[in-house]
């Protein structure tokens, strides 16, 4: 089965892949990840930004069919095909249950549903609360983390993964990766 390889961390500059922050928000970083499907075909690619008003989660991709699609950070930096079970669970480093409308939620792995209208482009930009990147409890430890969709939309309260389905989109951000 194929591996897949995350993208280098680069610093942003205008006009990158449609990906340009918001007039007037200074960029500090850009670590990106190539999304693959279990066949190893292309399916987008996904920037976590650190910006001077947050960071930021954005996603452009393509999906097989139109639809509402669950999607969460994962705790493992690895996504090897079929089932891409080597992601490992959610990023949960506050130890919550799974879903924003769950009592005992969100944790910190918990992303917003991604839709694909009849054009089935995927398009996302989201700022990620409570997000450390690196240091004691953040995303990027030694194995890095990654970045599930599922086949099916999250009904964001069933623990641990909002009856979201199998995954089927996978991609690994790694922090080693900084020129």
């Amino acid at each position: 089965m194929q591996k897949f390889l995350p993208l280098l961390l680069v610093p942003i500059m205008a006009g990158c892949a449609g990906m340009t922050p918001s007039a007037g928000k200074t960029v500090s970083e850009v670590i990106s990840a190539d999304l693959a499907r279990a066949d190893g075909s292309w399916a987008g690619v996904a920037t976590i930004s650190k910006r001077s008003d947050g960071i930021f989660l954005s996603l452009e991709g393509q999906s097989l069919q139109p639809g509402t699609f669950g999607m969460h950070l994962h705790a493992v930096g690895k996504c090897e095909a079929p089932d891409f079970a080597s992601a490992g669970g959610h990023w949960n480093p506050s130890m919550k249950q799974h879903g924003a409308d769950n009592p005992m939620g969100a944790h910190s792995g918990d992303l917003p549903n991604v839709v694909a209208g009849s054009d089935k482009k995927l398009t996302l930009e989201y700022k990620l609360q409570d997000m450390q990147l690196e240091g004691e409890g953040g995303f990027l430890d030694n194995d890095g983390g990654s970045i599930i969709i599922h086949e099916k939309a999250d009904d964001y309260k069933t623990d641990p993964s909002g009856n979201s389905g199998k995954r089927i989109i996978c991609g690994v951000f790694k922090s080693g990766n900084r020129i």
